[in-house]
């Protein structure tokens, strides 16, 4: 299961797209954008003075006591009181076209292709469900931890081998996007998911 380097010349002659110019940066960057704001859960709220559970009555009378005008104890000048445009639940997804998706991953893709950080072996597989197995072939054959794997897929001695290591990841040809492609140091794609990567940056 020795892994080489994937040059322009391989990548082509595998079918893939790749882009040696500056055609797609714009896309990538929307497409990250856009699946980061997907995360947020947009969940945070607070009260404004309508919502402050407090009484409607007037703290003291308007004249005679030489203190400010005070209509309400909600008001948002006191402590306790409402927050003036404070965040309320919302929806942070942005849509984005599926040409431009496809764009970002054929761009991120070629990017790390230029740059030699994409390898290509046979197949994958780790036959004792061992994380030091697993860790000892990365070191051994990548040298860096932080590593993705993409297959078409992995059996469970695999992936029981691979959960417990943070700094690498574990995806299949048919999930890995672009923000994946983006946050390793190397990745690592078996022959077969080398074809399917074909197939989703043609179409």
């Amino acid at each position: 299961m020795s892994a080489t380097v994937l040059s322009v010349e391989a990548a082509k002659a595998a079918n893939l797209v790749v882009i040696e110019n500056g055609i797609g940066t714009q896309a990538v960057h929307d497409v990250v954008v856009a699946m980061r704001a997907a995360r947020r859960s947009g969940t945070a709220c607070t009260k404004s003075k309508a919502d402050v559970n407090l009484s409607g009555s007037k703290p003291w009378r308007q004249k005679g006591t030489g203190r400010a005008r005070a209509g309400y104890k909600s008001s948002v000048v006191w402590t306790g009181g409402g927050v003036v445009f404070g965040p309320k639940p919302r929806d942070y997804s942005k849509k984005v076209t599926k040409s431009v998706r496809r764009l970002a991953l054929r761009k991120a893709l070629s990017s790390r292709i230029v740059a030699g950080d994409v390898l290509v072996i046979e197949n994958f597989a780790i036959l004792t469900p061992k994380t030091k197995a697993f860790v000892g072939w990365v070191k051994e054959n990548v040298g860096v931890e932080k590593t993705l794997i993409v297959s078409t897929d992995f059996d469970e001695t695999t992936f029981m081998s691979a959960r417990n290591v943070q700094p690498t990841r574990l995806v299949t040809a048919a999930d890995v996007n672009t923000e994946d492609l983006l946050a390793y140091k190397k990745i690592v794609i078996t022959k077969d998911a080398l074809s399917k990567l074909a197939e989703r940056t043609q179409k």
